[in-house]
């Protein structure tokens, strides 16, 4: 083999054998022409070792260029061997610098001519020559076109290539070509000869396709050649040179007309990218008429969504390219292309339609520009006062024209779409929509009269509404659309809009709502009056909801409005009113004051002009227009007002209600206050709450003597309401107190701490932890007196105040653990962390959460203490750990409570949890069931945050510890003892909780694998989807620690587990204890001392839940436990009749008297019925002593549904049934028996057999009513169950 000299060049290190990685690369394939490389290179690599020559990449190079050189002489040269050379030789090329290629221009390009010209040359070995000639055009740098022309002209002679993968490397080697022409400046000659060789094969071939003397088969070779340069163009064209890319878009324009999919998609295509690419040189009246002309000819009947779709998104793309270049022309041909894309909307053709859409929505907001809106408005305004309109419409109108046809009935089916682009089109007009979508807007308004089931869009119809309402302004958009409250009949009047108006009203003008919805809401409520006075109470109520809804806009129209400063001054005056007389109004107008000050307050703290993408495109605007000038203008006024006096009136004569709105309101308008007003209010309050409590005392000490204890107890009361009143508005004012005030109040607590009124004893812990939490400098100043207060003032603390109590704990702990003083930290820590860990027994829920979130807080400022923050928190959960070394189990169980807390909180705290089980063992040899069950709790909470390597070291101990205590202690807790070790399986595996399973509870683990093996063949015939949402919604829920679910000794759950666990084959309690919870009435349990501990806790987990948050419906027992509160007042409302109304709202009340006889005859045989009912189930529950067989029996007849007997259509005169005037032909039910379902064999059998008699008895009971049948049933069934026993 002959080498090429490459000793001119330099010869760079290569440290990696280019052989190694060409076998990596083809070495695994079994395809005929990568095992001709690999065997290529090999040899080639032989022969360069035993010539002692290094194995370098110019090695290989000259070695490769020396073979093909050899083989292109030699007329057998074999292609395969062609392919493998020219394949090593583009591979090896890329590891050349290029030097080394410009050295060896002439030669290789010789070479490669010489080479890709034999016809012996397959597909893999053109290919990779057409690489290298690309790379050797552009490595070589020649500014020359007669330099490249011939390299060139080898790639320009693939390019209709019949084959594919020929073709195709042809036409991406020629982009690369172009793309480095058009990047050099320098080279730009040459970019001009390359796109012109490229048209003129362009157009030699369109004319071939075009020639009338060639046969057929020439004709559609041309034709097919054609089609391959229009799939070279589409990558090639945004890199040829204007002149030549002009010239093939005039021809694009007569290929469009045949109207073929085959000519358009390529055309389309290369448009498209033409029109994205930035450096492309185009000609925009070029472009335009090309668009304009798929436009016009672009037909939904005629076209197809293939076709539809490119063209839709190129004119988008092309238009908004049109308009960057040339905005003149562009806007002139809006409305043919605007006309064009609305009818795409009805080509039926999803992906078209959704296309169409976005390219209208992403036109507007691209080419609608400020002038062409200017423009229109100004047309318009001057042909306002002429009679006779002289000018056409306007570019901008011709457009709105457009959109407001897409609401017509043709467009029907894509209403929801034409909604989108309709909502995007009064953005875009903002404030001029007025000018040109007022025919839009009232279309809009016609449909919602449409009725419901032709109509299915309403949402989507308000969501367009509503983004009308926020471009125009609430002015112009009622000036439109009115309210029409005047009309006689409410019901032909537009109060759809209220809830519209409400959502969307923003950047309005206070003054609007001051002289046009007040006189609105003036004129409802007088006509409210006089309906009441004619006795139209019901029209009267309507009337009153529409003042209301009138008043309900304020909110909206405080939100940013444009005029506080101006106009907040002539509406405050109908505030102060409404405040006093119209209590309904209350929390609407303070919420609108809160709105007020919040708002300008975040622009001065500058958190304004946040962009947030959750709030509305008209919101962002009119934040926009608030700067700091305006905010501090706006709260200057709001200052000057009398508000404070009178919300401070108001909330003193308010309800319960409305007092917490009214004091937060207070508290805003404090904040904004200048210190000199707050400061004198506030001293005012506090003379008044002086006399107040002077006055009580007194005057319960002279009346005491003469006063009955009734009004003593009424004065006392009193007294007490006004002083906690007192304490809630001066609280208020804590914003805008100085360290006086705030010390006078100070002096108040004392005092109102030692109360022995429970009610002003929670106040003054209030108002004192939130002293502590909003003043920084008080707890500074006063620490010492508060810590000796704290502990003062402990024995008589009520416990209704101890939330509060703990919340100022907190705050006091926080406190001194930022100071840094680590001694001081842990003396106070300890000496108020026994009341904190005895808080976490309570029976109030709220106070026990508090103090599982006060002790959790303690721990985060431990943990979040710059210096030795975790050995800070090992300490805080070693001083709670001490609390089991307690003598009560009451604060030894509290203690296990905090530690499960703790470790649940924080990942860190579980290994020391763990240090801590041998002594919670030992105690549970005290028998003690609240010890019991605390332990459990901690077990649960390890167990759940531990991973299996961490439990598997204390999987024994933990084993035995649950198991080893008395029969009695364990009866109570087996159904968490089963749950636990299910979790010890889940985690560990079976196999693992087996090897350390005593062997007398063997049978237990038994019953815990077989139970599983159950659970998950039930798994088995769920759905996937089904599985991932239980598992999603109970990883959700179990995030959130929760009291009742770890530490509660009785639940739904623990019930529903425990049958069977633990029970010895002779012992009958495990089935009693079975039924004892589930089957059961309410009232039954509620005898046992242990039922009502459970009622009451289930009734405080349901007010508490509907006082603090949604009920969660994905959690099974809190859904279990909402339908067992409300059962009885379901029962209830079911039982009692409804009250009659008449048209006018007064309720229709029927005097027992006037009953007729046969009514009060029937009233007391469903009065008898469900008596006697009631007393077997009584009797059923007392007698039998709570057997099984009487609990399934009382069972089956109260739980599987009523049994409809049919007794209202038996005849008082005959024996059969007659039909009844308004009801059905005589039927009834046979009532289901629960034992059709049981999976024992026997009670099948049963309950088909009685099935079966029903059937045999027809006969029999022809002509009889079906009530006596069922009642004939019934006495068969019970005397032969009599007679079997």
């Amino acid at each position: 083999m002959e080498i090429v000299d490459m000793e001119s060049s330099p010869a760079p290190d290569f440290s990696e054998d280019f052989s190694s990685s060409v076998l990596s690369q083809f070495g695994d394939s079994n395809i005929e022409h990568h095992l001709r490389v690999c065997a290529t290179i090999g040899a080639m690599s032989q022969e360069l070792r035993e010539k002692c020559l290094p194995l370098t990449p110019i090695t290989y190079f000259g070695a490769t260029c020396s073979s093909l050189d050899r083989l292109a002489s030699s007329i057998d040269s074999s292609g395969s061997i062609l392919d493998a050379l020219l394949t090593i030789l583009s591979l090896v090329v890329v590891r050349l610098p290029p030097a080394v290629l410009k050295s060896k221009h002439s030669y290789l390009s010789e070479l490669l001519i010489k080479i890709l010209g034999l016809k012996t040359v397959g597909v893999e070995g053109v290919v990779p020559g057409l690489k290298f000639v690309a790379r050797l055009v552009i490595v070589s740098e020649k500014e020359s076109w007669e330099d490249v022309a011939e390299l060139y002209g080898v790639l320009i002679g693939y390019m209709t290539d019949d084959r594919f993968k020929i073709r195709r490397r042809s036409h991406l080697c020629l982009r690369d070509v172009l793309k480095y022409f058009q990047s050099a400046p320098s080279l730009s000659p040459l970019l001009a000869f390359a796109s012109e060789a490229i048209t003129n094969v362009f157009v030699r071939f369109l004319l071939l396709a075009g020639g009338s003397n060639e046969n057929v088969s020439e004709v559609s070779g041309t034709a097919r050649n054609v089609l391959r340069i229009l799939d070279a163009l589409k990558i090639c064209l945004p890199y040829m040179s204007s002149k030549s890319t002009a010239n093939i878009l005039e021809r694009f324009k007569s290929l469009l007309t045949l109207k073929q999919r085959v000519v358009t998609t390529p055309i389309t295509d290369g448009l498209k990218a033409l029109c994205l690419h930035p450096g492309s040189e185009i000609s925009a009246e070029t472009l335009l008429d090309l668009l304009c002309f798929l436009a016009s000819s672009g037909s939904p009947e005629d076209s197809s969504a293939d076709t539809m779709t490119p063209t839709i998104r190129l004119l988008d793309i092309g238009m908004k390219r049109v308009y960057s270049l040339n905005r003149q022309i562009c806007v002139i041909k809006l409305p043919l292309v605007f006309n064009a894309l609305k009818d795409f909307l009805t080509s039926g053709h999803e992906e078209s339609l959704v296309a169409a859409v976005t390219t209208l929505k992403s036109l507007i907001h691209s080419c609608i520009d400020e002038n062409m809106i200017k423009q229109g408005v100004e047309q318009i305004t001057a042909s306002a006062n002429s009679v006779i309109r002289k000018s056409g419409p306007t570019l901008i109108e011709k457009i709105c024209a457009t959109i407001e046809s897409l609401l017509d009935y043709q467009y029907e089916a894509v209403w929801d779409m034409s909604f989108q682009i309709v909502s995007t089109m009064f953005e875009k007009l903002g404030k001029n929509s007025v000018y040109f979508m007022e025919g839009t807007l009232k279309s809009l308004a016609d449909m919602q009269k449409l009725p419901e089931g032709d109509f299915g869009f309403k949402k989507e119809l308000h969501e367009c509404v509503g983004t009308a309402l926020g471009a125009m302004g609430p002015e112009n958009f009622l000036s439109l659309l009115p309210l029409n409250l005047g009309v006689p009949d409410l019901s032909e009047s537009n109060l759809w809009l209220f809830p519209i108006l409400k959502q969307y009203i923003v950047g309005a003008r206070l003054n609007f709502f001051t002289d046009s919805i007040l006189p609105m809401a003036t004129e409802m409520k007088r006509k409210s009056a006089m309906l009441k006075k004619e006795g139209k109470l019901q029209s009267a109520r309507s009337v009153d909801g529409i003042v209301y809804s009138l008043w309900s806009l304020l909110p909206s129209f405080c939100n940013y409005p444009v005029d506080t400063a101006a106009s907040f001054k002539s509406l405050e005056g109908a505030l102060c009113t409404a405040l006093q007389e119209e209590h309904e109004l209350r929390g609407i107008i303070c919420s609108s004051l809160q709105n007020l000050i919040h708002q300008n307050k975040r622009i001065l703290e500058g958190k304004g002009n946040t962009i947030d993408s959750e709030i509305s495109l008209a919101e962002q605007q009119a934040a926009a227009l608030y700067t700091e000038n305006i905010a501090t203008s706006n709260l200057n006024t709001l200052k000057s007002s009398d508000l404070l006096r009178v919300l401070a009136g108001v909330y003193f004569k308010c309800s319960k209600d409305t007092a917490g709105i009214l004091q937060t309101t207070i508290r805003e308008l404090a904040s904004i206050l200048d210190k000199e007003v707050v400061s004198s209010f506030f001293k005012q309050s506090m003379k008044k709450l002086v006399k107040v409590s002077c006055l009580c005392v007194s005057d319960v000490l002279t009346i005491f003597i003469t006063t009955s204890e009734d009004s003593l107890l009424k004065l006392n009361v009193t007294c007490y309401m006004h002083r906690v009143q007192l304490f809630d508005v001066a609280v208020s004012l804590l914003p805008g107190l100085g360290p006086k005030e705030i010390d006078i109040l100070f002096e108040q607590m004392k005092h109102a701490l030692k109360d022995a009124d429970s009610l002003i004893q929670k106040k003054a812990y209030r108002v004192l932890s939130l002293i502590l939490q909003y003043s920084n400098d008080f707890i500074s100043r006063k620490l010492d007196e508060v810590l000796s207060l704290m502990v003062e003032v402990l024995p008589s603390c009520h416990f209704a105040a101890k939330r509060h109590r703990l919340d100022c704990l907190y705050f006091v702990i926080v406190h001194i653990s930022k100071e840094g003083y680590e001694q001081r930290r842990r003396d106070i820590t300890a000496s108020f962390l026994t009341e904190i860990i005895l808080a976490l027994k309570e029976t109030n829920k709220k106070t026990r959460n508090r103090a599982y979130d006060v002790l959790v807080q303690i721990g985060h400022a431990c943990e979040d203490e710059e210096k030795c923050g975790k050995e800070t928190l090992q300490q805080f959960f070693a001083m709670v750990a001490g609390g089991l070394a307690g003598e009560t189990p009451h604060m030894i169980s509290a203690a296990m409570t905090g530690l499960a807390r703790l470790a649940y909180e924080f990942s860190d705290l579980v290994s020391a949890a763990y240090n801590v089980l041998p002594s919670t063992f030992l105690l549970l040899q005290r028998k003690n069931k609240e010890i019991t069950k605390a332990n459990l709790g901690l077990l649960k909470v390890l167990v759940a945050k531990s991973q299996a390597e961490a439990l598997q070291g204390h999987l024994r101990g933990m084993v035995e510890g649950m198991l080893n205590w008395k029969d009695s202690s364990k009866n109570h807790f087996k159904a968490k003892v089963k749950q636990l070790l299910e979790m010890l399986v889940k985690k560990c595996g079976m196999d693992a909780v087996k090897q350390v399973m005593p062997d007398e509870h063997m049978k237990l683990l038994t019953n815990i694998r077989k139970l599983n093996e159950r659970k998950e063949k039930k798994q088995t015939d769920k759905s996937s989807e089904d599985r991932s949402v239980v598992s999603r919604a109970t990883t959700a829920r179990m995030s959130r620690w929760n009291h009742t679910k770890i530490f509660s000794d009785f639940d739904d759950e623990d019930t529903r587990m425990s049958g069977g666990d633990f029970k010895n084959e002779k012992s009958v309690s495990g089935q009693q204890s079975k039924y004892s919870a589930g089957q059961q009435s309410r009232a039954t349990l509620l005898r046992s001392k242990k039922a009502r501990k459970v009622a009451k806790q289930l009734e405080e987990e349901s007010f508490d839940q509907l006082d603090d948050e949604p009920l969660d419906m994905l959690d099974g027992q809190k859904m279990r436990t909402a339908l067992r509160s409300s059962a009885p007042a379901k029962m209830k409302s079911d039982s009692d009749d409804e009250p009659s109304i008449d048209d006018e709202g007064r309720m229709i009340i029927h005097e027992e008297g006037k009953y007729s006889k046969s009514d009060r005859k029937h009233k007391r045989e469903a009065s008898s019925d469900g008596d006697g009912a009631d007393g077997r189930s009584r009797a059923g529950s007392h007698v039998s002593g709570n057997t099984q067989k009487t609990q399934k029996r009382m069972k089956t007849s109260t739980e599987s549904g009523w049994a409809y007997t049919g007794k209202e259509y038996a005849s008082k005169k005959a024996g059969g049934d007659v039909k009844r005037k308004d009801k059905l032909e005589p039927y009834a039910y046979w009532p289901l028996d629960r034992k059709m379902v049981s999976r024992r064999p026997e009670h099948r059998a049963s309950a088909r057999s009685g099935m079966a008699r029903v059937v045999k008895l027809t006969k029999k009971m022809e002509g009889k009513s079906v009530s006596h049948a069922l009642s004939i049933k019934g006495a068969v069934l019970k005397r032969k169950k009599k007679g079997g026993k």
